[in-house]
């Protein structure tokens, strides 16, 4: 397994390029500046077989239409309690900002938890995370022992749950029963910032820090 993780929009949020040996690869939550995803895409000389989002946010899906057409590649997720995020893409535009989007909809929902996608040699388990969105999913490379969850967790914080269909026992329900179940070396690639491990969270996340 192979990640490269690219910052984009003024939000500052991870995109992961995660490609095997054979350079069959996925993007996950490219969120916007789509010709600095398309042109290192391209430098790195990767077959983009897949585009995998984890909730509906513009800043994790904002430039998935453009990857979508460049690559001629399908979109898959999140899960599809988040559609009305994705209809609503031009007014978080306006809202935020930010380039403007048209809404869109993914080409396949990820409504089971538990499912497993396969490119190439990698492998990843959809994992149902709600709270930050009603339909926030994450992709776990059990493997590799690394997951990508969006904005559920992060280093010593947690996702919002002020939007709109968030909710915050939700959300601390689906770190503890989904994400604390998950080895305490797995690296966690967090939305924004750097990346953690479950056993650094569990010891010392303020928010849902486990007793030892």
């Amino acid at each position: 397994m192979n990640i490269e993780i690219i910052p984009v929009t003024s939000f500052r949020q991870n995109c992961s390029l995660v490609w095997d040996d054979n350079k069959s690869a996925v993007a996950i939550d490219p969120g916007g500046d789509s010709q600095k995803l398309i042109r290192r895409i391209e430098e790195l000389g990767l077959d983009l077989k897949l585009i995998l989002l984890t909730h509906g946010h513009l800043d994790h899906v904002g430039a998935a239409p453009q990857l979508k057409q460049y690559f001629d590649v399908k979109v898959w997720g999140s899960n599809q309690a988040d559609q009305y995020w994705f209809e609503a893409l031009p007014e978080q535009s306006k809202k935020f900002g930010l380039f403007e989007i048209p809404a869109f909809l993914p080409d396949r929902w990820l409504n089971e938890n538990g499912e497993k996608i396969r490119i190439g040699e990698l492998e990843f388990e959809v994992l149902q995370l709600p709270g930050h969105t009603p339909g926030h999913v994450g992709f776990i490379d059990h493997k590799n022992k690394v997951a990508f969850t969006g904005d559920v967790l992060f280093k010593q914080c947690i996702g919002r749950t002020d939007f709109i269909g968030g909710d915050h026992q939700t959300l601390l329900n689906s770190i503890k029963e989904r994400m604390y179940v998950l080895p305490d070396d797995t690296i966690v690639i967090a939305g924004h910032g750097s990346y953690t491990t479950i056993g650094q969270e569990k010891r010392t996340n303020p928010f849902v820090k486990v007793e030892s």
